[in-house]
């Protein structure tokens, strides 16, 4: 059985406020889940891997395949817990360790 590839994503949050980490995955799953279904959310295998709520950077893991699926997403996320917020993609990586060092 072959191994499932994986990406890191760090993402910046612009919102007022600092959101927890459910209420963050909540509106990211439920952006995905708006545009691909129940379906294509499923394939993303997202997980919320660290939140640092001091710069407002979260890290996302999700699936290779659904890379370019998640990050649209992503940038058409626009509220959290009922603010407005943006999202933006500051790097891409295979492993954790090598998304810090971009950073």
């Amino acid at each position: 059985m072959k191994r499932a590839k994986r990406r890191y994503l760090a993402v910046q949050l612009e919102m007022d406020g600092i959101p927890s980490d459910k209420e963050l995955m909540d509106a990211v799953w439920g952006s995905v889940v708006r545009f691909y279904g129940e379906v294509g959310a499923s394939l993303t295998y997202m997980t919320l891997i660290s939140f640092d709520v001091s710069c407002k950077v979260a890290v996302i893991r999700t699936s290779l395949e659904m890379l370019d699926s998640v990050r649209a997403a992503l940038a058409c996320t626009t509220s959290i817990a009922g603010k407005n917020v943006a999202m933006h993609v500051l790097s891409v990586s295979g492993t954790i360790k090598a998304l810090f060092e971009k950073l």
